[in-house]
């Protein structure tokens, strides 16, 4: 249980889709928690359990799985700002939450990080309890849907310099914040390749 202050980042979230009461509020406050975890920390391994949902509060993390070669992969980028959408802002392995079956993507802190979590009894009881949050989680579920579908999409089926053009035209803020390394594996790329893609721009 935290306080209704310590939540507004995650309100403020919410109410780009619901309109929030007082009632909502205190709900989710007492149905959540607080917790600072330390750069280079894993608050997912890949093999685990996924039963927790982190809200970014501050700080930076990344989600990423390994292939069959072995290279890692990194899937998303996890921050809170003004250019934040929700695969930004929330660290989980959504289909192992779902599902219950053992987590396909580790999630590493690259900073120190505040997040706001929300145990899966939790999110049930809440989902359970109030239409307010059903009905924002019905459209935070939609929202997954689309952003995994356009990864997954982007990864199969776009050249590596085609990837590299998509990110500067939709994710071009990543590039300042992360370093050339894990763009280079967001992109699916060697980091010799992307300085090769970067140099014919």
């Amino acid at each position: 249980m935290i306080t209704i202050d310590a939540c507004q980042p995650f309100f403020d979230y919410m109410r780009k889709s619901v309109e929030l009461d007082a009632e909502t509020m205190q709900l989710i406050a007492d149905h959540s928690y607080e917790i600072t975890h330390p750069q280079k920390h894993f608050i997912l391994q890949e093999g685990s359990a996924c039963d927790k949902v982190y809200f970014v509060v501050s700080g930076t993390a990344r989600s990423y799985y390994t292939d069959f070669s072995g290279k890692t992969i990194t899937w998303s980028f996890h921050f809170n700002n003004a250019a934040s959408i929700s695969k930004n802002l929330f660290a989980v392995d959504y289909r192992a939450f779902l599902t219950s079956e053992p987590s396909s993507v580790a999630i590493e802190t690259l900073s120190e990080m505040k997040a706001l979590v929300f145990p899966k009894a939790q999110v049930n009881y809440l989902i359970e309890r109030s239409f307010l949050y059903e009905r924002w989680m019905r459209k935070l579920n939609e929202n997954a849907f689309l952003h995994m579908y356009e990864r997954a999409f982007t990864l199969l089926t776009l050249a590596a310099a085609e990837r590299y053009n998509k990110l500067l035209k939709e994710e071009s803020h990543l590039l300042q914040m992360f370093s050339s390394h894990y763009i280079a594996s967001y992109l699916g790329i060697a980091p010799q390749s992307l300085s090769r893609i970067r140099g014919q721009h």
